[in-house]
């Protein structure tokens, strides 16, 4: 009968796990391994590959099965809800080396690194592939194997909505209520314990981590309990202090294996799912792998300030997977509609019931980059809310900023004001001698969207960072390039961003696609919109902006000569203005959840073309 000790307590919940892998090995082994010991997992099938006469030295160009044991524990067992997600709230709770997701942006790349992939051990070949530290002493066996991994230095995406934020419910529920805490420490605990157990006859006696365990076992067959704040504040119970990481920007340094350089781009959003580490007490241990790194990109970002994730599995994620509970699974005619239709409503009431504005903001919602041909980037629609002041702003301004806060996963806003042109840091800067990426406002994830207040922007002179930073904002605007500055050289790189302009006229500073007076005539209570309907105009908005669209024959002749009439009644059109019809025209089409434009879409196109320019007259 079991006591209420804390030996006891331990003792019993280890035989209850015991009796469980006796009376049912199909619940724990294999997924058990792979989510609380990966790196087991890891050197397990290592072994069978060698035992099976494959050659070690062929394993730096090849997987060994490792891949596909955590692809079927993922995706195959539903494994994937199991492993939790690491922020800066939930990594207090992970335990080094478990098995952890990241989603992040890519904010810089720091090149490959070496390390000793594999090495004999007396006779018996290791692996150190995902692992910062050997499990066994290397020594200097002419059999030792140098690999490559590649870096990424990865950050939560700039202007990432909370509706967005990947937190575990799960994961943290498990810890979070007071009444539940000390007993899931308790189990997380046992389960530790018996993890740490597999490896701990292979663990080096001396090893810093050894003593530790070597510790805390001994002080729990005395019968003494872990101190509450050694509970709280780190998921092993004790046997790893978490380091302070930076709640405010979190960041993780991804090491990436057996993938080709193509796959991973600058900006880029994925979910990567590895072992993690963040040992601090493990400084010059002589079984660390420092000597095989190149550590000039690693010396401004220790391990206790960013933890490591070492990649077993990543999957780049589109603005459709920001949105956790799709409502529907494809793009039906009926069920488009009346997204549409409520979608709409709830623009206009936002803006004050403008209902031509309310169309216009849909169409620069669904606005995306789709092709670009030489300097033209088809499909961005920007767009200039005019006859704002500061009274209006502070009215529709912020009902504005927040209905494109709960609609879009990414969004920021830039106060246009002389003082902050000068001062911020635009553009991204490589930084030599720490031989790192200094971010800049403009770097950003694809889909991302900026709101300019320009209401603020009084008179003053521009610096030359101000004018520099003004000519940034407008390539992006027009061009839908940023440019990186690397000191030596300038290179513009491809970005996907929305730009909306709050300003009193037309601005002159930042052409924008579409310029609209603005014209409110109620201030109606926008009201409270469920999460359900928030959701599902998520998905309308992430899904229907990446719709295919083509313009069959018929309507092509009938899309010429409404622009050969509109041509010959005001010589001042242009190339750029029949650009924008033709993209509106499929924002349109792609609002109704079709991909062939018809001609009510292109009647509805030309008449709120019509009622913009009599509002300009």
């Amino acid at each position: 009968m079991c006591t209420d000790s804390r030996s006891s307590q331990i003792e019993c919940v280890c035989v209850r796990n015991i009796e469980k892998k006796t009376l049912y090995p199909e619940m724990v082994g294999r997924q058990y391994d792979c989510l609380a010991n990966p790196l087991g997992a890891v050197r397990s099938t290592f072994e069978k590959a060698v035992a099976s006469g494959s050659d070690p030295a062929s394993f730096d160009r090849k997987d060994w099965g490792v891949s596909d044991l955590f692809r079927e524990f993922l995706f195959d067992n539903d494994g994937l809800s199991q492993v939790p997600i690491l922020t800066h709230s939930t990594v207090k709770w992970v335990r080094p080396n478990s098995l952890v997701r990241f989603r992040g942006m890519i904010q810089d790349m720091l090149g490959n690194e070496l390390y000793a992939g594999a090495y004999k051990n007396e006779e018996t070949w290791n692996t150190n592939k995902f692992t910062d530290v050997s499990q066994f002493p290397m020594g200097s066996s002419p059999d030792t194997r140098l690999w490559e991994r590649r870096l990424l230095f990865c950050v939560p995406v700039p202007g990432q909505n909370s509706w967005a934020d990947p937190i575990s419910d799960g994961f943290v529920s498990t810890y979070a209520t007071p009444a539940n805490q000390e007993k899931r420490q308790r189990d997380a605990c046992s389960v530790s314990n018996e993890v740490e157990m597999q490896d701990s006859n292979n663990e080096m006696p001396d090893t810093p981590r050894a003593k530790k365990m070597v510790n805390i076992n001994s002080y729990q067959r005395e019968g003494g309990s872990l101190p509450l704040e050694n509970m709280t504040e780190g998921a092993d119970c004790g046997l790893s202090m978490v380091p302070d990481f930076d709640r405010n920007n979190f960041q993780c340094l991804v090491k990436v294996y057996d993938t080709p350089e193509s796959d991973l781009k600058l900006n880029d959003v994925f979910e990567f799912i590895g072992v993690v580490t963040f040992d601090t007490d493990v400084k010059d241990d002589e079984h660390e792998l420092e000597d095989c790194f190149d550590r000039d990109e690693l010396v401004n970002l220790p391990s206790s300030k960013v933890p490591r994730l070492h990649c077993l599995v990543h999957k780049k994620l589109s603005l459709n997977d920001m949105v956790f509970s799709s409502p529907i699974l494809e793009p039906k005619p009926h069920l488009i509609k009346g997204l549409r239709e409520s979608l709409l409503h709830h623009l206009t009431i936002v803006l004050g019931n403008d209902e031509l504005a309310a169309h216009f903001m849909l169409l620069h919602l669904l606005s995306k980059v789709h092709v670009r041909v030489d300097s033209i980037a088809v499909g961005k629609l920007s767009l200039n809310l005019t006859t704002f002041d500061k009274s209006s702003m502070s009215v529709f301004g912020n009902r504005i900023d927040a209905a494109v806060k709960n609609l879009l996963p990414f969004s920021q806003c830039i106060p246009f004001t002389v003082e902050y042109l000068n001062t911020a840091s635009l553009a991204p800067v490589k930084d030599y001698q720490t031989n790192r990426l200094v971010p800049g406002v403009l770097q950003c994830a694809e889909g991302s969207h900026f709101t300019i207040d320009e209401t603020q922007l009084q008179s003053g002179t521009l610096n030359s960072n101000g004018v520099e930073n003004t000519r940034l904002l407008k390539d992006l605007m027009e061009l839908q390039k940023v440019e990186y500055d690397f000191k030596y050289y300038k290179m513009k790189m491809d970005a996907d961003v929305q730009f909306l302009i709050l300003s009193e006229g037309k601005s002159n500073i930042l052409p924008s696609d579409i310029v609209l007076r603005f014209h409110p005539s109620s201030v109606a209570p926008v009201g409270t919109v469920d999460e359900e309907t928030l959701n599902a105009w998520r998905w309308y908005l992430a899904t229907l902006r990446s719709l295919p669209h083509s313009i069959e024959t018929e309507m092509q002749k009938v899309v010429e000569d409404d622009m050969v009439a509109a041509r010959q009644a005001d010589h001042g059109l242009g190339t750029e203005d029949f650009n924008r019809w033709l993209t509106m025209g499929r924002l349109m089409a792609a609002s109704f959840g079709e991909t062939c434009l018809s001609h009510e879409h292109w009647q509805m196109v030309k008449e709120m073309e019509r009622l913009r320019k009599d509002r300009l007259k």
